[in-house]
């Protein structure tokens, strides 16, 4: 499966139907990955967890990330994306009831594990089904739709997970997210077709020699990739952590946290169609710099001692955060055109899983260390610097390679 970068409408005539399709998947799943973040501190006082256990119960999901993200590339390769997807999102619908079962902090944390470890097969799944599936120049708008509608899922999955948990117990709520990944499971498989594009391309290939099964790994510039995964760190932790400060700095509670993170995902269903719109109609790098820029102020804000202030500071750093971690696949895609789309979209998944661990386990431990946030902020502000200075240095890689294939056809 490689990306075509030439124009492809007309092959991929329906694919509206399948998109919707991986949507729809997509959306079931968001729906527990943020939306259970409500009930975290009802897990902390059941399992008796401390702020470091929050970190790392939260954090799992980069660390599951790391362990899965490659080898799901690879399994799409060998297998396609519709099982993969399909196998991973039922994993992830038995790790959500194994949760619900769960009794202290260990049986939660290994059931966290099993769960993601499906939601990271499902995740690159998706990935890898627009970039087959959408038309090359709507793959920015294509991604940020998504982003718009798995922000509508936390949008919803919040005060879902918020009610049923005050009405029946979170426990309860957990087994909600499971029912509704399953649902996902079944609506993906009817409605998702694959093959069309495979076949499109295998043709443009001639009788080339196929890439190796590890080719996309040899390319040096690959390896920088997955640092790109900081664009979403600060915000990625700041929507596990939100309740907690809300409840231990601010002395309120958690319908007003789960509003708070409503809000910020709110924003970024139209945050995200933007910003994908801003990527097809200019140059994506440009683009990805801006977006980043705007959340370095927003870092230094999570320090306020306003609730008004951060909350439009955690509504800037996630929606931004979250059209960035969509935006960053179709850049990448860019960069490295004609290469093997699962195990691409898996190295820049590595990158969202290392620091989807990092920032909320560091957040945890700064936290459980010097008492306060400010902390971990200030850490989370200088590594989103420090991912501005290298989306201009990939972008004037991608300038220099783009100038030596142009030169190669004349």
């Amino acid at each position: 499966m490689m990306i075509d970068s030439t124009g492809d409408s007309a092959a991929r005539k329906g694919w509206f139907i399948s998109y919707a399709a991986i949507v729809f998947a997509m959306m079931t799943m968001q729906m527990s990955s943020l939306g259970f973040s409500p009930l975290i501190p009802e897990m902390k006082s059941a399992w008796n967890m401390n702020y470091t256990q929050v970190g790392t119960f939260t954090g799992v999901y980069g660390l599951m990330a790391l362990i899965m993200s490659v080898p799901a590339g690879l399994l799409i390769k060998r297998f396609g994306e519709k099982k993969v997807l399909s196998v991973g999102l039922t994993l992830a619908a038995v790790g959500l009831f194994a949760v619900s079962l769960a009794s202290d902090y260990i049986e939660g944390l290994s059931s966290r594990a099993f769960w993601i470890f499906g939601y990271r097969m499902a995740f690159i799944s998706v990935m890898t089904g627009i970039a087959l599936t959408a038309p090359s120049d709507w793959r920015g708008k294509a991604m940020g739709i998504l982003g718009a509608m798995t922000a509508l899922a936390t949008v919803i999955g919040a005060p879902f997970v918020t009610t049923i948990g005050a009405e029946f117990g979170w426990r309860n709520g957990m087994r909600a997210f499971a029912g509704m990944a399953l649902l996902g499971v079944v609506v993906f498989a009817v409605f998702y077709k694959q093959g069309p594009v495979e076949l499109a391309q295998a043709r443009t290939a001639g009788d080339a020699k196929p890439p190796g099964f590890f080719s996309a790994f040899k390319i040096p510039i690959v390896w920088v990739i997955p640092l790109l995964g900081l664009t979403n760190a600060a915000g990625f932790a700041a929507t596990f952590f939100v309740p907690s400060v809300v409840t231990s700095h601010f002395k309120l509670d958690t319908a007003t946290a789960s509003l708070i993170i409503s809000i910020a995902y709110g924003v970024g269903i139209v945050v995200n169609p933007v910003c994908g719109w801003l990527t097809d109609r200019y140059n994506r790098w440009h683009v990805m710099a801006g977006i980043v820029a705007l959340m370095i102020p927003a870092c230094i804000a999570m320090n306020s001692d306003s609730i008004v202030v951060f909350a439009i500071a955690t509504t800037v750093l996630v929606s931004l955060g979250h059209a960035t971690a969509n935006q960053v696949y179709p850049t990448v895609a860019e960069l490295l055109k004609g290469r093997d789309v699962g195990p691409i979209m898996g190295i820049v998944a590595l990158g969202g899983g290392l620091f989807g661990y990092l920032g909320p386990q560091a957040l945890g431990s700064m936290r459980q260390a010097s008492g306060g946030f400010s902390l971990g902020w200030t850490v989370l502000t200088c590594s989103t610097t420090a991912t501005l200075l290298l989306i201009l240095f990939l972008k004037r890689y991608a300038d220099r390679n783009n100038q030596r294939l142009a030169a190669q056809v004349e």
